[in-house]
């Protein structure tokens, strides 16, 4: 099975860029409600995620307590290298289940290395949990 049967497209997702302040980036999580959200570049290129967690080691760390201050870092300042590899769109099914028992959604890019979307844990349960029922009534 191809697991683009799974993605959620880009262009259904939040995320943000590279260079969006950090203000910018704090109020998108507090308006989507999402602990984490992946970023790009400006080709759309994905280069990673960034939690919640980060934000708040930011803040401690640089003091970024007023709205001001806050506009004086980016979202570069604060991303995490490494975390939440991306898969590319041709990945086993398989690949995506030791993937997501870290993350609650996995970034998916095609063969350039732009991100493509994103897959939730749930649908990667979801998915595994039809499979095993399919399997029973085969049986």
């Amino acid at each position: 099975m191809n697991i683009l049967y799974m993605l959620h497209p880009k262009n259904t997702v939040e995320y943000l860029y590279i260079d969006d302040t950090f203000r910018d980036g704090l109020l998108k999580l507090k308006e989507c409600r999402y602990t984490a959200l992946p970023v790009i570049d400006g080709d759309g290129v994905y280069v990673g995620t960034v939690s919640e967690g980060d934000f708040l080691r930011a803040m401690i760390e640089k003091h970024l307590f007023s709205p001001d201050s806050q506009e004086d870092y980016v979202i570069s300042d604060i991303i995490r290298d490494g975390w939440n590899p991306p898969l590319k769109v041709t990945a086993p099914v398989d690949e995506l289940l030791l993937q997501v028992m870290d993350q609650n959604f996995l970034p998916i890019t095609d063969d350039r290395g732009c991100f493509a979307g994103i897959i939730t844990r749930k649908d990667i349960i979801k998915f595994f949990y039809n499979r095993i029922k399919q399997e029973e009534n085969v049986k």
